[in-house]
């Protein structure tokens, strides 16, 4: 056996315990990421959690004076969309040094994501059943 064959198995193994290591530290983050976002007349707060659910709405209580109904409805869904697009940001960089080359993030993760934008094509078994048959 190859002397070399050892220590390349060695290599792999401790290559692999790395970029293990770095993917539990990345959904350890991931699990504990939050965001906060602020109206800018600071009358709302949103913070949500990692999937972008919910966790505290605060209401400066001069917003029911100032803002009418259908206003602070919109201040906070506008702050729920923040927070939710500042953990997708975040999800964004923690994720991405894990995809393979050539391979974008939104393919895999985003809003038109499928099955099918990253497994290959199914073989087409034809050819081989001709050259069978040929």
């Amino acid at each position: 056996m190859n002397d070399g064959f050892p220590q390349a198995i060695k290599e792999m193994a401790h290559e692999y315990n790395r970029q293990a290591a770095r993917l539990r530290q990345a959904y350890g983050e991931l699990a504990e990421l939050t965001a906060t976002a602020q109206s800018d007349d600071q009358m709302v707060t949103v913070t949500v959690g990692p999937r972008g659910q919910i966790q505290d709405i605060e209401l400066d209580p001069r917003v029911y004076r100032k803002l009418s109904p259908s206003e602070l409805s919109h201040s906070i869904m506008e702050q729920i969309g923040a927070a939710v697009a500042q953990t997708a940001e975040r999800t964004r960089e923690l994720m991405e040094p894990f995809l393979p080359a050539g391979l974008p993030y939104e393919q895999i993760f985003g809003e038109e994501a499928s099955l099918e934008s990253f497994l290959p094509q199914p073989v087409d078994l034809r050819q081989f059943e001709e050259g069978a048959n040929g």
